[in-house]
């Protein structure tokens, strides 16, 4: 079976020789990030087994957003959290899509193109929800999430919505329901949309970019009712934190041809397809999204700083509907423990590091860390990690130092006893 990172080794330095000044440095950063996933060059993470003392040492994960084999644990723990705050009542899973005559333009200028539709389209569901021939209220809840792909590997920008079945209303402080199988019309909905979309492209003076025959067609929107969010969360998480395809897809790579899998829409029989191993790369690398760019967004009432906070939202639902808008019944996910491969029992985080090292280091690197660790209730100490100084303290746990490259600058970070890399805190 082959996966993104054997297809990156092996093709990337052709890629990127081929494509040079052309490729955009956060295309370079994905390739770099999948490439060293779970390799030495990706650092190490050591363990010690609770249950016999032995010390583990595995690599750790690049931790890439692009990266499809290491996003399990943040999709689980979104879902649990989107669960968690999940509200009673009906919802809507609205879609904006852009046209296929937009999607150049969309491609070549991705940050403020994705931007604009973020506004564009929760502008368009704030303007609706405040009607009162549709809902009524001016403060809606709700979170969009920013996907890129189509089935294929093709450039495909659309995002999806979970919008709550009703709003706040300000002035009267209640809650306005929706009909429970209607939000807004789609055809309406349509039109604002475009309409928006190309006020603020021209106020970023990006109009003249653009085919004006494009304003002319009909955008598609589309809006599903579901009876809960949770249904909907559990088809979009998938997406929050995976990429365009994944490695359960990818057939093989045979005469320098990718073939991979996908269904068609509204249909459950796979099919193949096969592409260049340039033309793949360079499809999944198109959805790689701008550095820092939030792919996930909540408005109104799920926003940052709310107005009305999520329990007073939840009484006035329920107090809409005469208190007859159960939560759906869910099974609560666990977190999975890690255990020792060799006795079973729970392992406990000792030491984590970044530091590149080669692979004849960390295979003797355990040995060293059972010999020279130190209990956390001893004194202060000093120890290397990997030539890195590192100090054990007392109740606090253990302080290393990584050196960022690019600047050459020093940065501490603290590791708490007992504690998983994503508990570490930079100091």
């Amino acid at each position: 079976m082959t996966d993104m990172q054997q297809i990156f080794t092996e093709y990337a330095p052709q890629y990127l020789d081929q494509y040079k000044d052309r490729i955009p440095k956060n295309h370079i950063k994905a390739i770099e990030a999948i490439t060293a996933c779970r390799t030495a060059d990706a650092g190490i993470v050591v363990c010690d087994c609770t249950g016999c003392g032995q010390v583990h040492v595995s690599f750790r994960s690049c931790g890439n957003r692009h990266c499809n084999i290491c996003q399990g644990h943040k999709t689980r723990t979104w879902l649990e959290k989107q669960c968690d705050r999940q509200l009673p009542g009906h919802h809507f899973m609205i879609t904006f899509t852009i046209p296929e005559q937009l999607r150049t333009f969309f491609r070549s200028n991705q940050r403020v193109a994705y931007e604009a539709l973020f506004a564009a389209s929760s502008q368009t569901i704030k303007t609706f929800a405040a009607d009162p021939k549709f809902v009524g209220g001016d403060l809606p809840g709700f979170f969009g999430v920013l996907h890129t792909w189509g089935r294929q590997l093709q450039y495909h920008p659309h995002i999806h919505y979970i919008v709550t079945g009703g709003a706040v209303s300000t002035s009267d402080g209640r809650w306005h329901p929706s009909r429970l199988d209607f939000f807004a019309p789609v055809k309406a909905m349509s039109k604002v949309f475009r309409a928006k979309l190309k006020d603020l492209l021209k106020a970023g003076g990006l109009l003249h970019l653009i085919d004006s025959r494009v304003w002319k067609q009909a955008f598609n929107v589309n809006s599903q009712h579901v009876t809960g969010s949770h249904h909907s969360i559990k088809y979009l998480a998938p997406y929050v934190f995976k990429v365009a395809i994944t490695n359960g897809r990818i057939i093989k790579v045979e005469e320098n041809n990718v073939v991979f899998r996908y269904k068609k829409p509204k249909s459950s029989r796979w099919r193949t397809m096969s592409l260049p191993v340039m033309e793949f790369i360079r499809r999944f690398l198109q959805h790689v999204l701008p550095t820092g760019f939030m792919k996930v967004r909540y408005y109104g009432f799920m926003g940052a700083k709310p107005r009305v906070n999520r329990e007073q939202i939840r009484a006035l639902i329920e107090l809409a509907f005469g208190f007859e808008t159960p939560d759906p019944p869910r099974k609560k996910m666990s977190q999975p423990a890690l255990l020792s491969p060799e006795c079973g029992s729970r392992l406990v985080l000792r030491y984590v590091t970044a530091s590149r090292f080669g692979p004849a280091r960390a295979a003797g690197y355990a040995q060293d860390i059972a010999e020279t660790k130190k209990s956390d209730n001893a004194a202060s100490g000093r120890q290397d990690i990997c030539g890195l100084p590192a100090y054990t303290t007392p109740k606090t746990g253990l302080i290393f130092q990584r050196t960022n490259r690019a600047s050459g600058n020093n940065k501490c970070f603290l590791i708490k006893p007992g504690t998983w890399p994503e508990k570490c805190h930079p100091l």
